[in-house]
């Protein structure tokens, strides 16, 4: 009951509520206990004088009763189970603004499938503890104190003896609940699994087409779906279990009442209407007898998920605002400096950054360059503090990048990912992403220095067209530009574009470099291409070697430097004239 303590947080919220439907567990009982009651005095009114007044009036008090118990327990339910919705609501919520806030490590760590499981299946099971078990548990615990308060009073004998079977029943419900909790701790990871090859079979079912490999996966996910029914079967075996024994041990309660009640009725220690009191109030304690193994279920399934999501709450955000944020900076104007900046990914793993020293002025453009793997994309990376740096510091206009407030930080910066994302939704609500208000105009202006807006009018519905899950219906360089108008539209400080132009042709390049020189007029770009043709007009051009600056100049500098960057320069040449040969 660990981890589900944690939610106490949430039941105080709603206490009151929690409060009356605790009130109306009470009311509900007292009139389900009152009903035996009343049969026990009718039947020993009747015994001696059969009455058909007393008969109807016996028989309405027991109806009177049962409709108050009835109202009491539909008011059960519009408190405590609507309570149940709402703290899984907040759940989810201070679920998904959790996981918003965790670091890029986090995601690269758990894959989308595991953390989907989570958001579903553990929450869902986690609600049933919030609502039914709470419910039934409060229920179970008022009836039981009621019900064997009034057997004591008519027989504080036969109530000891029907109450000898429950030492068993408790030894049971804790063999079987942990038992049931390691199983279902088993079965969540393997859910979490099977969502994981189903998310990743979605996303990527182009590749599969086009490796023939739909058989493959089809029978690797039955492999893991069998896998899954298994232990998901392992468990539903022990569940089994509970209630039979339930039932086996309260017959034996029922068998007692019935041998040893009936022995003092003979003896006239007891007449007949307690006798009947007596077995309808241990009908009503069956319900709970079972519901405590039902209720044990529950419980553990919860406390299984609930351990899952209070591991997930306990992942450091890592990159957030602290005391040492200043908050007095609202904007920035662009100057950027490293100063010896080293990076690495964890603690057990190389540096990808060493040492890197470099100052970016405001208003003017850097290039990146570097062979694959030199740490390119991680440069960038420690700007918008995607990452921390693990050595050094990273300015902003002589500030530290860390004391800068992350919303200021990154509403200043447009970056375009190496690999651009597209929502599944209209192509304005792409582009306008990072604004709080839809501005078409904006829309279309950024569209068009991007270059996109000519592509966008030959679609269907021009800018309400909705693209595709992760804009499967673009080509490459049209998902590239819709990225760089998204970058463009909320006026950045620093634009950063790394590899950004990877899917264009040169001719469109040209063009879109040709409107960005106006539009980045004050502004500080940085660029990062495998393209001389990209970056040779930029104002500083560094090239990266092994986490480390190689070389750094203008375009004509690196050509007499005669080093990596000349190197690239030549190879390009040389395969753009093959290209105008063929």
């Amino acid at each position: 009951m660990r981890n589900l303590y944690t939610l106490k947080k949430y039941f105080v919220r709603y206490k009151k509520k929690l409060f009356l439907g605790f009130v109306f567990i009470l009311l509900s009982n007292a009139g389900s206990v009152y009903v035996p009651l009343l049969l026990k005095d009718a039947i020993n009114s009747l015994q001696d004088n059969i009455d058909s007044g007393l008969l109807l009036q016996y028989g309405l008090m027991i109806v009177g009763a049962s409709l108050f118990a009835g109202v009491f327990r539909f008011l059960i339910r519009q408190t405590i189970i609507v309570v149940s919705r709402e703290i899984e609501y907040d759940l989810r919520g201070d679920f998904w603004a959790h996981i918003q806030k965790l670091p890029l490590r986090y995601f690269q760590n758990n894959s989308t499938g595991n953390i989907m499981a989570h958001a579903t299946n553990d929450i869902n099971a986690v609600r049933m503890f919030l609502g039914p078990a709470v419910m039934y548990s409060a229920d179970t615990f008022i009836r039981l104190v009621i019900v064997l308060t009034i057997m004591m009073l008519l027989n504080i004998e036969l109530t000891i003896y029907v109450l000898l079977p429950l030492p068993l029943l408790s030894f049971v419900v804790f063999k079987l609940g942990k038992k049931i909790h390691h199983r279902f701790s088993i079965i969540q990871e393997k859910f979490s699994e099977l969502t994981t090859i189903v998310q990743e079979n979605y996303s990527g079912i182009r590749v599969i087409k086009s490796y023939v490999r739909e058989d493959s996966e089809e029978e690797k996910y039955a492999q893991n779906s069998e896998d899954y029914l298994n232990k998901k079967m392992s468990l539903v075996r022990v569940q089994s279990l509970i209630m039979p024994i339930l039932i086996l041990i309260t017959g034996l309660s029922i068998i007692i009442v019935i041998w040893l009640g009936g022995i003092k009725i003979i003896d006239g220690e007891m007449n007949l209407g307690e006798m009947t009191a007596f077995i309808v109030y241990l009908g009503i304690l069956i319900w709970p007898m079972i519901a405590v193994g039902w209720v044990m279920n529950i419980v553990q399934q919860a406390e299984a998920s609930m351990e899952r999501i209070n591991n997930i709450f306990a992942e450091p955000y890592e990159i957030e605002d602290t005391e040492k944020t200043d908050n007095s900076i609202t904007e920035l104007k662009g100057e950027i400096e490293f100063k010896n900046v080293s990076f690495k990914y964890n603690d057990h793993l190389p540096e990808i950054l060493k040492n890197i020293n470099l100052k970016i002025p405001k208003g003017s453009s850097l290039a990146i360059m570097g062979y694959t793997g030199t740490g390119k994309t991680s440069f960038i990376n420690l700007i918008p503090r995607l990452y921390d740096c693990t050595d050094g510091e990273v300015l902003i206009d002589g500030n530290n990048v860390k004391t800068i407030p992350l919303g200021v930080l990154r509403t200043n910066i447009g970056m375009v990912q190496q690999e651009p994302f597209l929502f599944s939704d209209s192509v304005k609500n792409n582009i306008s992403f990072g604004l709080n208000d839809l501005d078409e105009n904006r829309v279309r202006e950024v569209a068009a220095i991007a270059n996109f807006d000519k592509d966008v009018e030959q679609f269907p519905q021009k800018y309400d067209t909705v693209v595709g899950e992760r804009g499967i219906t673009f080509s490459g360089g049209q998902k590239q530009r819709c990225s760089l108008a998204r970058a463009l539209a909320i006026n950045p400080q620093i634009l950063i574009l790394d590899d950004s132009f990877s899917a264009v042709d040169t001719h469109t390049e040209e063009l879109i470099l040709k409107n960005l020189k106006w539009f980045l007029v004050g502004k500080t770009s940085i660029i990062i291409s495998h393209r001389i043709s990209t970056v040779k007009d930029a104002d500083n051009i560094i090239v990266l070697s092994e986490g480390r600056i190689a070389e750094e100049g203008n375009h004509d500098d690196l050509i007499a430097l005669d080093g990596i960057y000349a190197d690239l320069h030549f190879k390009q040449l040389l395969e753009k004239e093959l290209t105008e040969m063929t």
